[in-house]
């Protein structure tokens, strides 16, 4: 979710849900190190909890990203195993490190040496010609070994080369059972499924097999309100705030974030799938996709944008 799960991101998802762990895009060790910190991993109290992915493969490197990372009170720092991208491939971060799961094993080890809070790691079920039913369950035990106890496991390979990202979320066959297997092989661990979930009943149904969670990436970006609200059901909460009500709720922290000097297409851009196969979602993305650009675009705008949908559902 590279350039998507900002902060602007995470606080409108954190107004639709209050219990689910929501993840920063993933930011590099060394950008951690050598960047600029507070841009990178600085977040709003209100989207707690909040895990911060990181990416790396150099022991030392991703230690100092967290001992670095620990003042900002994240409540997970969570290790991509996962990632297909060829960019992330070049530095040896994502889904290559799935061929070397020794070297996982020693990175999670010295990340929990300055980690105040759990240290977890998201991977695939393998890549390219391994066998997932040999791999994973190896995979599991050397870096449980470290002192890892939570996986999030996206259940399908990654092909390294001739796949592009987006196909690697496509092409490759789900396995959902060789991760169920996984929970009952390892029942010590906290094992979570990720991968073509895109309901909250598909998520009941993953829960009640026995897994410990479900992660939902780009269903619960594209389509926020049919995904995220209503989530805390899966805890036994009550109903939130409804979309209507998360728009309202939303617009001083806009207004914050352009007295500051930002752009309201930042945030609206995120907020676009939110009416989702409701009546007057069309004007709705219309609005915000044709004005929020333009100078001077604030918070009226987005009223003017609502204003389509509730006309529209009157």
């Amino acid at each position: 979710m590279m350039d998507w799960t900002d902060r602007h991101c995470r606080v409108f998802h954190r107004l639709m849900t209050r219990r689910a762990m929501l993840y920063t895009e993933m930011v590099t060790a060394p950008a951690v190190v050598h960047g600029d910190r507070d841009r990178l991993l600085g977040y709003s109290k209100e989207e707690h909890p909040i895990a911060l992915q990181l990416g790396g493969s150099d022991p030392a490197e991703l230690r100092e990203a967290v001992r670095l990372s620990a003042p900002y009170g994240y409540d997970e720092i969570n290790l991509n195993v996962g990632c297909p991208s060829d960019r992330v491939q070049s530095g040896c971060f994502g889904a290559v490190l799935m061929e070397r799961p020794t070297l996982v094993a020693e990175c999670v080890a010295a990340m929990q040496e300055e980690s105040p809070v759990p240290v977890t790691v998201k991977c695939r079920i393998g890549v390219d010609d391994q066998n997932p039913e040999e791999v994973l369950p190896d995979f599991l035990e050397k870096v449980a070994a470290a002192g890892v106890s939570h996986f999030i496991i996206h259940a399908r390979k990654a092909w390294l080369q001739g796949l592009s990202p987006k196909e690697n979320r496509e092409i490759p066959p789900l396995d959902y059972a060789l991760v169920r297997r996984m929970k009952a092989e390892f029942p010590h661990l906290t094992i979570c499924i990720n991968g073509g979930i895109t309901t909250l009943d598909q998520s009941r149904a993953m829960l009640e097999a026995g897994l410990d969670g479900v992660m939902i990436g780009r269903a619960a970006y594209h389509e926020p309100g049919r995904v995220l609200i209503g989530a805390d059901a899966l805890w036994g909460d009550g109903p939130g705030l409804d979309a209507v009500a998360v728009v309202h709720a939303m617009l001083p922290y806009i207004d914050q974030h352009l007295a500051g000097g930002g752009r309201l297409h930042q945030i609206t851009r995120h907020m676009l799938g939110l009416f989702h196969g409701q009546p007057g979602a069309r004007g709705w993305r219309r609005v915000l996709s044709e004005g929020a650009s333009r100078p001077g675009a604030g918070v009226r705008l987005v009223e003017k944008a609502l204003a389509e949908v509730t006309v529209q559902a009157a």
